[in-house]
């Protein structure tokens, strides 16, 4: 079950930062980022293929891409209550150190 969590919040975090390097000017903090999620997804993934096969692996990637896709998606679009956006994409852009610590704790915490 934390596999899998973790596995949703990687790919998230990579539908994030693909929107956020389009839309925004690169900085060192996020490149740092990005650096030390892409060393946690390495960390998780060798944990699944060690762990599961690798046909669970694939699979959940994949439903996962796509779900996060679509929660960027949606959010990109924006959630308006009369008119009024409640939750939108910069949002997402201030939850990403965050998000990139949560990351890197559950990808430690798999392998103990």
């Amino acid at each position: 079950m934390l596999f899998s969590f973790t596995t949703f919040l990687l790919f998230l975090y990579l539908k994030i930062v693909r929107v956020y390097r389009k839309e925004e000017k690169q900085t060192l903090f996020i490149f740092l980022q990005n650096i030390l999620v892409s060393l946690s997804a390495v960390v998780t993934l060798l944990y699944g293929f060690t762990h599961y096969g690798w046909y669970f692996v694939f699979g959940m990637g994949f439903m996962f891409f796509i779900v996060a896709a679509l929660i960027v998606t949606a959010v990109q679009l924006g959630i308006f209550i009369d008119g009024k956006p409640q939750f939108g994409i910069s949002k997402f852009y201030k939850l990403l150190p965050l998000l990139t610590l949560v990351i890197m704790a559950l990808s430690a915490i798999l392998w103990f």
